[in-house]
């Protein structure tokens, strides 16, 4: 915390994994969300969201060894798919009854520059058992996909009734993937659960904003590099690892990319959006310390209050 506000940022996004924020303990413990809300604020800084990425990512995975270095042991067991399913959508379930206790101890301060006014903000993803069919070949029958958004519903409608019952919001983060995973994903994934209130979006890119931006909970700032020619490795990336040579895009440093970040800035204003701008930062040509710092201070620059 003292490296993170020494780089210029006023708050952070816990994860709900490591030793960032431990559901087990918000949810057994009275005196562990005053806890750590002491400790952010004896370093200047508050915190907006919280992450279950990794766990929101086993609930409709089709589940194999990747799986294992990414989850809890207590979420993994013994491996069996059926299994880690099961328990990493109790594992998200628990992360909302855990943000309402966390949030409802926050500062004033705090809860004043949320998203959405009353409502925690737990960012995540939603996995996918249909993701490997991106590309129709061999030939995928349409009844396959339609069978893909169902198996999703059927996951996550019971978590995101949770969520609903603790007024806390599920903000999906749009990446490949996952159930959505752009514009068109986004249309058939809301469809599938019947537009479920407690369903929203960590916001990705700018087209987005126009069609989805009333349920955009939370923003991660990231910046990203293309070519305009023809490239050794394309769109798909070719296997290659990110600061490879050769590639048609790679991630860069807020700021230092092409994303149209004036842009991003003036629609989140006109759609009345008051949460963090959330520095999701991946340069694999740089030092993380010295990109963290100057992300901070691009977005700060970029920032302003609408008319």
């Amino acid at each position: 915390l003292p490296k993170v506000r020494a780089m210029g940022f006023d708050g952070v996004e816990l994860c709900a994994w490591g030793d960032h924020f431990d559901v087990g303990r918000a949810l057994r413990e009275d005196d562990y969300c005053a806890g750590r809300w002491e400790l952010l604020a004896a370093h200047g800084l508050g915190c907006y969201a919280i992450s279950t990425h990794l766990v929101g990512q086993a609930v409709c995975d089709l589940i194999d060894e990747r799986h294992r270095a990414i989850l809890p042991e207590a979420v993994w067991g013994d491996g069996d798919p059926d299994g880690v399913r099961t328990r990493a959508a109790q594992e998200v379930k628990d992360t909302a009854r855990a943000a309402r206790r966390f949030f409802d101890a926050a500062p004033d301060a705090v809860k004043e520059r949320l998203a959405r006014p009353g409502k925690a903000v737990v960012n995540g993803f939603t996995g996918s058992p249909i993701w490997r069919l991106l590309y129709s070949f061999p030939p995928v029958a349409p009844e396959t996909i339609d069978a893909g958004f169902a198996a999703f519903a059927a996951a996550w409608k019971p978590i995101l009734d949770v969520f609903e019952q603790e007024n806390v919001l599920f903000a999906l983060e749009v990446h490949p993937t996952e159930i959505a995973f752009d514009i068109a994903s986004t249309r058939r994934a809301l469809k599938a659960i019947d537009g479920h209130p407690a369903f929203g979006f960590n916001f990705d890119y700018l087209a987005f904003l126009d069609e989805f931006g009333a349920r955009v909970h939370n923003c991660h700032m990231k910046d990203v590099w293309w070519s305009d020619r023809p490239a050794e490795a394309g769109v798909f990336g070719g296997h290659t690892d990110f600061g490879a040579p050769g590639r048609y895009w790679d991630f860069r440093s807020v700021g230092r990319g092409r994303v149209d970040f004036e842009g991003i800035v003036r629609r989140l204003n006109a759609l009345g959006y008051r949460g963090p701008l959330s520095v999701e930062w991946v340069d694999a040509g740089m030092d993380r310390e010295h990109g963290a710092a100057e992300a901070a201070a691009f977005l700060k620059r970029l920032d302003f209050e609408p008319s």
